[in-house]
C-alpha cells in the first residue's frame, strides 16, 4: 500500500529524470496526502511525454456520482488489469507518479511510527500509476490516478506487506506507451524494488497530520535501515 509519499526533488532534476517535454515549477512537497493534487507523467498524443496535475484518488469514468463512491488510490498490480475500477485504465491510461520517497507506519493506532522509504542514492524516482478522466454531466472535467502495488520484498516487509511498483527510467517509454491497447506486455515490470535501491528511516511523528507540512516532518528518529 501507498497513502502517502513526498516529491522534494527540484523541478529541473524531475524534468531531467523523467524527461517531459512541458516546462513546469513546483514546490517541494513532503506530505502528499490522498485527495490532494499530484503530478504525473503521461504521453501526449503526438508521443512525447508531459507533467500534468491529477488528483491523488482514482474516479473510474462509469461512477455516476464521485461523492458517493470511495476513492481508489492505491491497485494491485496482479489483479488491475482484471478489476472492472481499473482495466481501462491499465490498458489505455498509464502514468508514471514522480516522487522521491514514500512512507510506511509501524505500532498501533495512537503511537503509529512513520518511516520514509527513499532512493540510497538520492533523487527522484518513478512509481507506476494509472489515471482516468471523469466527465459530469455538466461538462465538468475530473483527472485522477492511483499507485499501482507489488508484493513488498524482504526487508521491506517488515513495515508492511506491499509496496508501490517502482520502475527504472529503461522501462518507461514501456509503460507510458499505451498504444497498443494491452497490459499484457508490461506486467512483468509490475515487480518487487531491488533489494538494494532504497534506504528505510524512521521519520518524526508530525508526518501523521496530513495538514502537516515542510522538512521537519522527514526529521531522521534513530539509525537508516538499509532495504
Amino acid at each position: 500500500m501507498c497513502s502517502r509519499y513526498s516529491l522534494t526533488s527540484p523541478p529541473e532534476a524531475v524534468r531531467a529524470y523523467f524527461r517531459y517535454d512541458n516546462e513546469a515549477d513546483f514546490p517541494p512537497r513532503y506530505n502528499i496526502a490522498p485527495s490532494q493534487p499530484v503530478a504525473i507523467v503521461r504521453m501526449t498524443p503526438a508521443g512525447g511525454r508531459e507533467l500534468a496535475l491529477v488528483r491523488w484518488g482514482l474516479i473510474p469514468s462509469w461512477v455516476k456520482d464521485p461523492r458517493e463512491f470511495k476513492m481508489l488510490i492505491n491497485a494491485r498490480a496482479e489483479t488491475a488489469a482484471e478489476k472492472p475500477s481499473f482495466r481501462a485504465a491499465m490498458r489505455h491510461r498509464r502514468c508514471l507518479v514522480p516522487a522521491d520517497g514514500f512512507y510506511e507506519w509501524t505500532g498501533v493506532a495512537g503511537s503509529k511510527r512513520p518511516h520514509l522509504i527513499h532512493p540510497r542514492d538520492g533523487g527522484p524516482m518513478a512509481m507506476a500509476g494509472i489515471y482516468e478522466t471523469w466527465l459530469g454531466a455538466d461538462g465538468s472535467e475530473v483527472d485522477t490516478m492511483a499507485i499501482l502495488t507489488v508484493a513488498a520484498n524482504a526487508t521491506m516487509s517488515v513495515l508492511h506487506n506491499r509496496m508501490p511498483a517502482i520502475l527504472a527510467p529503461e522501462y518507461f517509454d514501456t509503460w507510458l506507451d499505451c498504444r497498443p491497447g494491452t497490459a499484457e506486455m508490461v506486467k512483468e515490470l509490475l515487480a518487487p524494488a531491488p533489494e538494494a535501491l532504497l534506504d528505510i528511516i524512521e521519520v518524526s511523528r508530525k508526518l501523521n497530520n496530513p495538514r502537516n507540512e515542510g522538512p521537519d516532518v522527514q526529521e531522521r528518529v534513530g539509525p537508516a535501515t538499509l532495504l
